[in-house]
């Protein structure tokens, strides 16, 4: 089956068959815009109707369009914004000759970038794409690198469309067979990296702390060793001959049994900085992640709170971190959970450049079973204050920029559910735009992706707009978080990770849910959050309900701000969430004949898992709650 081709069909450039065009300058992006242009049936003019040329635009990546007597013209600031330029050209349509007017272009983040969790080699467990729904790795095949880039190509051109700028192509847990990318597989990575090129896309890779251990090299991996210092120095011009602009290096140590810095009595700084100086003469970076936290834990120890980790461990190093090291941070202080208040190490490191990590693939939100858009959750992160609402949005400190994990595989339809597309689309647009309306995101989308039928486009919005509350509502509720199988963390299990070593509790009993993180009586993690949300969640009289979970263990009979008790708002969410699912599924039906019968046949398949795996959510979690609360509901639905 020829893959889908996202949001770009050959529809998506009618608007441009026939006209014609000027592409001034000489360098490989221009190339690629005039080949574009060249397959969207254009012709090449003096005096084209479509001009992209050297302008007014200053920063790097920016265009300024101007339209007017029905002619556009784009003025870039350099090759790559001429590039964006186009997709920009292609975005609107035919509305892009309508009207007269200037605006300038120009992305809010200059580091706009997608983490793959790809293995090359198959793993035991996590298989060939680490939480990855949609088959298996664009890049590698069973432990070779593929020969076949074309797929490869097509992904690029796709992330080009819509902003991305730098993709890392291996998992951040780096196995035995993935270190040698550094060394034997480097020419392959290098032929990868040639076709992310052409789209102006840089190519990083995850590396182990430990290489030179791994690799036999050398018999320690101690940051402040001499010889360790050398061998990546030396390992890294080697990487720099074979791709001359090579992103750099992207590193998951002491977490969750990745080796790092720990072993030997330096600090994420040493080991960050020890990096970075290999990188620094070629421009180069390191992005250090801050998931951080002991995944050993006595469940018995209510003092020690994974939420807490991250910032214990990485802001007493702010300053000390090299200029081209970026501490990549996910967005709530646990683990891409669909409700996680916004992570205060994000806010908590002034002189460090801070980047955002997101998750488009859905590990905790339906695995690309379920239609869940995941672009309101992401523009409600992006806008938090977290200094109150005189302050700035979170998404203008991001020195650091966005990365995200990426939720593509070999599947024909890129995503698994063909309505995932959507968040890999939103990803791009936010992290150019992070201001954009979530809504209006799916308006450029839906008839990218699926044409102009009215009735589409209504019904894709009507199962997308309210798709992350909704599944929010039928699974852990008001913030507890997890609940799900350990391990695959597929669908519903709520003590399955109770009494283990890995901090995800609820603390459930016959009294009460929930986690009491207040200052004054649980684990502090209140406190690491500046006014005015440090008081926001210490107390139960202001903590939004959404949260009240994770910051407070508190009765089930406790009174929401709704007015409704906590036990009955969890019956209630998830009966709710249930028959939002059900009406999503009969949107869904009523599309029949109106898009690719292959696509509604994929999504057909996917709403009823979803419909499926809701009710078995529902039952789970309303049992639960009814026999260890012995508080019945108000509707008489469930039993015990």
């Amino acid at each position: 089956m020829t893959p889908h081709p996202l949001w770009l069909p050959a529809a998506a450039t009618a608007h441009l068959r026939g006209r014609s065009i000027r592409v001034e300058g000489e360098h490989p992006l221009l190339q690629t815009v005039r080949a574009e242009a060249t397959a969207a049936g254009m012709h090449p003019a003096e005096d084209g109707d479509v001009v992209i040329r050297p302008g007014a635009a200053s920063t790097p990546d920016s265009f300024v369009l101007a339209v007017g007597d029905g002619n556009v013209t784009a003025e870039y600031a350099d090759a790559a914004g001429a590039l964006y330029a186009w997709f920009e050209i292609v975005r609107q349509g035919a509305a892009v000759f309508a009207g007269a007017g200037r605006r300038t272009c120009a992305p809010a983040h200059a580091l706009r970038m997608i983490d793959h969790w790809d293995n090359v080699a198959v793993h035991p467990v996590m298989g060939q794409v680490e939480r990855g729904y949609a088959g298996v790795s664009l890049f590698f095949d069973d432990g070779l690198l593929r020969e076949d880039l074309s797929r490869v190509d097509r992904y690029a051109r796709a992330l080009a469309s819509i902003g991305i700028n730098r993709i890392a192509v291996n998992n951040v847990n780096v196995h035995e067979r993935e270190v040698h990318l550094l060394t034997d597989d480097l020419p392959g990575i290098a032929r990868i990296a040639a076709v992310f090129r052409r789209w102006g896309i840089r190519l990083h890779l995850s590396v182990s702390f430990a290489t030179p251990l791994m690799l036999g090299d050398l018999d320690t991996a101690d940051p402040l060793d001499d010889r360790v210092q050398e061998w990546w120095r030396a390992t890294t011009t080697r990487v720099y001959e074979q791709i001359p602009d090579f992103g750099g290096y992207l590193v998951k140590a002491d977490s969750e049994g990745q080796p790092g810095p720990f072993a030997y009595g330096r600090d994420h700084a040493d080991g960050a900085n020890m990096l970075a100086r290999a990188l620094a003469s070629h421009d180069g970076l390191v992005h250090w992640r801050a998931f951080v936290y002991n995944h050993r834990q006595d469940w018995r120890d209510r003092t020690t709170d994974r939420a807490r980790a991250a910032f214990d461990h990485f802001t007493p190093l702010d300053g000390r971190f090299d200029d081209n090291v970026i501490v990549q941070i996910k967005y709530g202080p646990m683990d891409f959970q669909a409700r996680e208040p916004v992570s205060p190490v994000l806010f908590g490191m002034p002189h460090t450049r801070l980047g955002l990590e997101l998750q488009i693939t859905q590990e905790y939100t339906g695995q690309q079973r379920h239609a869940v858009y995941l672009g309101p959750q992401w523009a409600e992160i992006l806008s938090f204050r977290p200094h109150g609402q005189t302050g700035s949005a979170l998404a203008e400190g991001l020195g650091g920029g966005m990365a995200a994990v990426a939720n593509v595989g070999d599947d024909p339809f890129w995503t698994g559910h063909p309505l995932a597309q959507a968040n890999l689309y939103a990803y791009g647009r936010l992290a150019w735009n992070p201001r954009l309306d979530p809504a209006a995101i799916l308006d450029e989308w839906v008839p990218l992706t699926f044409g102009d039928d009215p009735i589409v486009r209504s019904g894709i919005h009507a199962i997308l707009d309210g798709s992350w509350a909704a599944y929010e509502a039928y699974t852990a509720p008001l913030g507890v978080g997890f609940m799900v199988t350990p391990g695959t963390h597929d669908g519903p299990s709520v003590d399955g990770y109770e009494y283990s070593p890995w901090g995800t509790y609820h603390f459930a009993d016959r009294d009460g849910v929930g986690v009491d993180r207040t200052a004054a009586t649980g684990t502090g993690f209140a406190a690491q959050y500046p006014e005015p949300w440090r008081s926001t969640y210490e107390t139960l009289e202001t903590v939004p309900d959404e949260l009240l979970l994770f910051f407070h263990h508190v009765p089930y009979t406790h009174r929401l701000h709704s007015g409704k008790t906590v036990i009955q708002h969890i019956y209630d969410s998830h009966f709710d969430g249930v028959e939002r699912v059900r009406q999503a599924m009969q949107t869904w039906e009523g599309l029949a004949g109106r898009i690719d019968p292959a696509v509604f046949e994929r999504g057909r398949e996917r709403f009823a898992a979803q419909l499926q795996s809701a009710i078995e959510w529902r039952d789970q979690i309303t049992t639960y709650f009814a026999r260890m609360s012995g508080v019945p509901d108000d509707q008489g639905r469930t039993y015990r």
